[in-house]
């Protein structure tokens, strides 16, 4: 007797009706894969897990996971950004090419994305979880007080390596346990994406207009350019801060889909169990449902391919790397198609928007010299303006993609063409005022773009190979981010050229964007 109708039975007694239980097509048991693509015994496994949260339902936990989670979105926000932040009075002082900046970075971003992404699928999400922002906060710090550029440089790499896994974790962390009906809340978590940028932009305003060399000045020494330096020990500070909660208040449970994926049933029931509890309700999943399930789904299976050569096996055997976690992203064309096109679309956007953000403060500053305004004060105050713009973009986002004949693809599409517009449009600014109209727009619909983007990358993974699904998206955005400065070294900033590039590249990932096969909404992640 499964749980629902256990207590279906347990309030017929009380005179009492239970709702029906979750059916296919109404989110919770059903998934978008097709048969043959995803591991028969996890699949069955999995739907059960899907029906015992969504009998928890959203609650306490979820809650606290939401906003525990949004402190990667933070992070990855902040940091990846602070280069183009501290850029020019970084260069003001020790005399570099600036896109070398940006270039040591990215490698950093590289290396964290493929560490953290294929290994919390090796030994789990909370040791990720809880590690990756304490690098960044002890990294941020030490950043602060660089000597010289190979010193910044080096420790903003070693910095990138734990940002660069804040992602991948995260969004696999807040998906593995939050009810099917609630899935579009992870497009909403982009709004810690718009307070990320918001609050370093805050933070940057005073202390760069304020404690920094004049722009173009022949000397500048340490003493008269700690902006830069307060900025970094504030947000390592910050980060710190965020970890201890995270570390200390929280109580981050192993996911029960990735234990389910190792064959750890009764771990992933006592999961669910203490998560229920934490939620001040009941859940009434049981080890012998799971088990079940998986003999039934085994059993089907081998039917199937009684008479062939092979035997395909089933669950993950131990946490020792394999390259079964990435092959499982492939097993069907169809699987491999929509694997295929995640990657090509987190590089492009990727490349595009590195190449932009990376260097916007600049072009900011040197358009605003043009104009005859471009002061460390109005190029900062008018990241703040871009900061603010952003944050409606996350709720906008987080209702777009539950709307019909809409959905997660459509939202992409839409947000991926018009951030493009806005990019091209900049390049025809002859005022101050219209180059900062111009990105206003450009702000407000790619925060759109990539909360939906961050979104539907893990919807389209089973939680088994997420982590490894998740680190090669990352892995892609990472290396042509990598590309974005090298190509910035021989590009002329003072041109619109680097613009032209990134304006067409984001158009044409939206058009990629409905070439994708599957469409998550409405469908509960497995």
């Amino acid at each position: 007797m499964s749980f629902f109708e256990k207590k279906s039975a347990d309030l017929e007694s009380k005179g009492e009706a239970y709702p029906d239980p979750p059916v296919a097509g109404n989110g919770v048991n059903d998934d978008m894969f097709e048969d043959g693509s995803v591991d028969p015994v996890y699949q069955a496994k999995a739907r059960v897990l899907n029906a015992a949260l969504q009998e928890i339902g959203m609650g306490k936990y979820q809650w606290w996971l939401f906003a525990v989670a949004g402190f990667g979105w933070f992070a990855d926000s902040c940091w990846p950004l602070l280069g183009g932040l501290i850029l020019s009075p970084v260069v003001n002082e020790f005399h570099f090419n600036g896109p070398f900046l940006s270039l040591a970075q990215n490698i950093g971003l590289f290396a964290g994305a493929i560490f953290w992404g294929f290994g919390c699928d090796i030994w789990g999400r909370r040791l990720s979880f809880n590690i990756t922002l304490f690098v960044t906060g002890v990294f941020g710090l030490a950043a602060g007080g660089s000597p010289n550029f190979v010193t910044l440089a080096s420790l903003l790499a070693v910095l990138g390596l734990g940002v660069g896994g804040n992602m991948p974790i995260d969004s696999a962390v807040f998906l593995d346990f939050v009810p099917g009906t609630h899935q579009y809340l992870l497009t909403v978590l982009s709004i810690w994406w718009s307070i990320g940028q918001l609050v370093s932009a805050l933070i940057a305003w005073p202390l760069i207009a304020n404690f920094s060399c004049p722009q173009g000045s022949t000397t500048c020494t340490r003493a008269d350019n700690m902006g830069w330096r307060y900025l970094l020990f504030t947000l390592g500070g910050m980060t710190l801060l965020l970890w201890a909660i995270r570390f200390f208040v929280f109580p981050l449970e192993e996911s029960p889909r990735f234990l389910v994926g190792l064959g750890r049933d009764a771990e992933a029931v006592a999961v669910v169990q203490r998560v229920a509890a934490f939620n001040g309700r009941q859940s009434h999943i049981t080890v012998d449902e799971l088990t079940r399930a998986g003999e039934a789904a085994a059993a089907s299976a081998q039917a199937k391919s009684k008479g062939s050569k092979s035997k395909r096996q089933v669950l993950s055997k131990s946490s020792v790397f394999t390259t079964k976690h990435i092959k499982s992203l492939f097993e069907t064309r169809k699987l491999a198609w929509s694997t295929s096109l995640l990657i090509a679309l987190w590089g492009i956007i990727g490349l595009a928007s590195t190449l932009y953000n990376s260097f916007l403060p600049f072009i900011l500053a040197s358009r605003g010299t043009q104009f005859g305004d471009g002061s460390y004060y109005i190029t900062y105050r008018n990241q703040v303006i871009l900061a603010v713009i952003g944050v409606p973009g996350a709720f906008l986002a987080g209702w777009a993609v539950e709307q019909p004949y809409v959905g997660r693809k459509g939202t992409l599409a839409v947000s991926a063409g018009l951030t493009g517009v806005f990019l091209f449009a900049t390049t025809t600014a002859r005022s101050s005022d219209a180059l900062l109209g111009w990105n206003c727009g450009y702000a407000f619909f790619s925060n759109i773009m990539y909360g939906v983007l961050y979104a539907i990358s893990p919807e389209l993974f089973p939680a088994k190979d997420r982590g490894t699904g998740n680190g090669l998206t990352a892995t892609a955005t990472r290396v042509f981010g990598i590309m974005a400065p090298v190509i910035a070294l021989y590009a002329n900033l003072q041109t619109a050229v680097p613009v032209y590039v990134s304006g067409a590249l984001i158009i044409g990932s939206g058009a990629l964007a409905l070439l994708l096969p599957y469409e998550p909404r409405g469908k509960a992640s497995i």
